[in-house]
């Protein structure tokens, strides 16, 4: 393995170099390119390697190690190294903005008929509570904190007082306890009149990045998923931006379209924040590690297509990226290539409010199809629902 530093920039670091027609995907950002690989031992081992390469920078490199057999080797490509520098004349500042219409129609794939599952009934929410078949996702979907603390838990500019419980009104929505209430406050920035959008999937660090400041400038953003063999909306992007690369945004508000997380991150932090990115997002490499490490949990979920019929209109969710019993479902979301619309309600949101005025309760995540009418809580019946409604 060989990693090569060039002036007068650090010269990107290409982390696989796998041909995005092949059953591997990249996506690609200032220094790095990142490949999803289609297998958990592959993306552990993806993880591994890039951990011991990033603290061995500067030191000889060592004699080469024949891999093992993977599923890279399956599909013939084991000749292609871990590491390889970026041809010279890639900069990271040569950046294209593309001028885009923003159209309300998803696909021009035929469109089947969409009804809710016979008998089907809303549960009831259930606060603090796991269906015992998905202890071990909720599990790894908590790895995540570990690596990324409150990155996405809180909303810009949050602060929190505790109060006696008589001093926040009863119709307005507050965590309690033993007498007394959280009093939550926060800073949003100016609203987008319209929801952004962004083009990305789970199982990629550059997109989760992204889904971060999403969290942070509590923004409600239109996502069109884009798993690898998805039949709909990666060729959209190859159509609108020239290459399928992830995440990629269009602002319908301004017209602005960009790759790049790093600059989709400055883009949203200037036009809907104070200007300024969290630390947790502006660390280069170690923020693009502890995002990768931060997947190893659901071990590349929600990164491949399973066959579904699209939706005439984007589902509605309430979530935000820190919640694991919101990830769950996000995955499932992407898996069946649906679009959606997230509104983000980290701690601090006003959106907290909003729910708790609709529906007289607050959790999350909270799902409304408008193509069935159904309206509901819990997680794990959510993927139920979509599955038995969506897929194929």
């Amino acid at each position: 393995m060989e990693v090569k530093l060039g002036a007068p920039a650090r010269d990107a670091l290409v982390v696989g170099g796998i041909d995005p027609n092949s059953n591997l995907f990249a996506n690609d950002i200032n220094h790095i390119t990142y490949l999803c690989y289609p297998s958990p031992h592959d993306f552990v081992w993806f993880q591994l390697q890039l951990l011991l390469n990033f603290t061995n920078l500067g030191r000889p490199a060592p004699p080469p190690i024949p891999r093992r057999k993977t599923m890279a080797g399956m599909l013939n490509i084991t000749n292609v190294p871990i590491f390889r520098p970026l041809p010279p004349t890639r900069r990271a500042t040569n950046h294209r903005v593309f001028m885009v219409k923003s159209s309300a129609n998803t696909s021009e794939t035929p469109l089947s008929s969409i009804s809710a599952p016979p008998n089907f009934k809303a549960p009831k929410p259930k606060p603090f509570s796991i269906r015992p078949d998905k202890i071990i996702d909720i599990l790894g979907a908590s790895l995540a904190l570990l690596f990324r603390l409150t990155t996405s838990v809180l909303v810009s500019g949050y602060s929190v007082t505790v109060v006696p419980e008589n001093e926040i009104p009863s119709d307005q929505y507050a965590l309690g306890f033993a007498g007394y209430k959280l009093k939550e406050t926060s800073k949003v920035g100016p609203r987008p009149e319209k929801p952004i959008e962004i083009y990305e999937f789970e199982g990629c660090p550059f997109c989760r990045k992204v889904r971060e400041i999403v969290a942070v400038l509590d923004l409600d953003v239109l996502y069109y998923p884009c798993p690898r063999n998805g039949p709909n909306f990666r060729a959209k992007v190859s159509q609108m931006g020239g290459k399928q690369q992830y995440p990629y945004m269009v602002d319908p508000n301004t017209g602005v379209a960009m790759y790049e997380s790093d600059d989709i991150i400055k883009y949203l932090a200037g036009k809907y924040g104070d200007g300024k990115v969290p630390l947790s997002l502006s660390l280069g490499l170690l923020t693009t590690l502890t995002e990768g490490f931060a997947m190893i949990g659901r071990m590349g979920k929600g990164s491949l297509y399973t066959p579904s019929k699209l939706p005439p209109k984007p589902l509605d969710i309430w979530a935000y990226e820190a919640s694991p019993f919101c990830k769950v479902v996000r995955e499932v979301l992407v898996e069946l290539e649906l679009p959606h619309i997230l509104h983000s309600c980290a701690r601090g949101s006003p959106k907290r409010q909003e729910i708790y005025e609709r529906v007289g309760h607050f959790q999350v995540p909270y799902l409304e199809d408008p193509n069935t009418g159904v309206q509901m809580f819990e997680s794990a019946e959510i993927i139920d629902y979509l599955r038995a409604t969506y897929a194929l």
